[in-house]
């Protein structure tokens, strides 16, 4: 339960002006690569978004996939 309430903050927290369309897919997707790489991050402020985008050519492509999506340009 917490590792899902972890993901799921990871994508809501992408920033407050990016509307996210969140998905259980998306959840799903990176919730591996999210305990693998960025699980003692500290949640808030997008954090979490930006270590998963640290670590973009190591995670999975599904994941890689949503994080490019809900990234800001």
């Amino acid at each position: 339960m917490r590792i899902a309430l972890g993901v799921l903050f990871v994508a809501t927290q992408i920033t407050a002006t990016v509307a996210l369309a969140q998905t259980a897919a998306e959840r799903e997707a990176c919730q591996a690569d999210y305990e693998k790489f960025c699980k003692a991050v500290e949640q808030g402020g997008g954090r979490i978004i930006k270590c998963l985008n640290d670590h973009l050519s190591d995670l999975a492509p599904q994941c890689q996939k949503v994080v490019k999506e809900n990234t800001p340009q």
